[in-house]
């Protein structure tokens, strides 16, 4: 068998780019997973009570770029959907990112009135502030209240999610839910909130429906190369399994779902709620707030973090750490001594956390950028 391109991965990286190549450039592509579905983390499918679940936990979607939101329009519709999320602290359900509703919620009126001014006057009203920062503030009350959300919205959540604390993590991790100094309670304020109206693997097939693409599931790559012929791969699997972790493995944070169903509507008032300083698990998600379905039932999912084992669990998040990127670049060292006949890409490829609308942005820079120029 003959093809132009083989693309390792159906997730949101390699559907992106197995569309591009099929429908502009008018070549032939074999794309292969090794599980049984497309859509990579993002496939959804609907659970014995006819409710639409997210197997691997909740994908929200969300982007300021109207250019991705165009690009997966061409295949699907929308429902629209802000997110919102409650965190139980002290007992209390109080809206997360910590926002100035949150503040009311916990203090007294008077003290968050005179914090809330304090923020106003420090940082200015709907401004975003990383947990870090908030807590080098030079007003001392601010530091107060600054070490008050560290220790019970994000210590205790990291802990489980990363096993490492806060500041021992790239910034860009606490800075991706920061304090928000707003009343605007919704978990994203981008522009585009919004969830596939049929679901994501409706969507992914939209993408796929090409004479151009072939599909196979369940199918280890590296079982096809005495048998397929090609003239360039694109690679979204974890780069160090590439390379039979030469210099070792990369390290990554895995997770494991429960999922619950009650025969009763609704569980709880949002589409998730934190947990962050009781129990194993980080979060509880009401599939159905993210859907829209009305069913007599309703399915929850709950979320363990765990440590990533190669060959056990998914690799769901590179650990963004400085002497993890360092044994990153020895890997991408050794992918230049390919020449370009294989392209490393996505979460896993660039060994970076991208959300969905991130990862799509960068198979669409990387298609214009570089694909189309081969």
């Amino acid at each position: 068998m003959k093809v132009d391109w083989l693309v390792v991965g159906a997730g949101f990286t390699g559907c992106v780019l197995a569309e591009r190549i099929a429908t502009q450039l008018d070549k032939k592509v074999l794309i292969v997973e090794r599980r049984d579905h497309i859509g990579g983390n993002a496939y959804d499918y609907y659970d014995e009570n006819g409710v639409l679940v997210h197997k691997y936990g909740p994908h929200i979607f969300h982007t300021n770029s109207q250019r991705v939101w165009e690009y997966l329009s061409q295949f699907t519709a929308w429902r629209r959907y802000e997110h919102r999320v409650l965190g139980v602290i002290q007992d209390k359900k109080v809206p997360i990112p910590f926002n100035l509703n949150s503040l009311y919620a916990l203090f007294p009126s008077r003290q968050a009135d005179s914090l809330k001014e304090r923020l106003i006057s420090q940082y200015g009203l709907n401004v975003k502030v990383p947990i870090l920062r908030l807590k080098e503030a030079t007003d001392p009350d601010i530091r107060i209240l600054a070490e008050y959300i560290y220790q019970n919205v994000f210590y205790g959540y990291t802990l489980k999610q990363w096993e490492l604390k806060p500041e021992e993590l790239d910034p860009s991790v606490t800075g991706r839910v920061p304090v928000h100094i707003s009343w605007d309670d919704r978990y994203f304020q981008d522009i585009y909130q919004a969830m596939p109206l049929e679901g994501y693997t409706p969507m992914f097939e939209g993408m796929l429906d090409h004479p151009n693409i072939e599909i196979r599931l369940k199918t280890d790559y590296r079982a096809l190369l005495d048998e397929v012929r090609f003239d360039r791969m694109v690679y979204t699997g974890s780069i160090d399994l590439f390379f039979d972790y030469l210099y070792g493995p990369l390290p990554y944070r895995s997770l494991r779902f429960e999922y619950v169903t009650l025969d009763q509507e609704w569980y709880q008032e949002v589409g998730t709620v934190n947990y962050p300083n009781n129990y194993a698990f980080t979060r509880i998600t009401e599939q159905k707030h993210l859907t829209g379905q009305i069913l007599p039932e309703t399915t929850l999912v709950y979320e363990y973090p765990q440590a990533h084992r190669a060959g056990e669990n998914e690799p769901y998040y590179p650990i963004p750490r400085e002497q993890n990127r360092e044994r990153h670049k020895l890997y991408l060292k050794e992918a230049e001594k390919l020449h370009g006949k294989v392209i490393f890409v996505g979460r896993l490829g660039d060994y970076k956390y991208y959300n969905m609308d991130q990862a799509v942005a960068r198979a669409l820079q990387l298609f214009e950028g570089v694909i189309a120029n081969l």
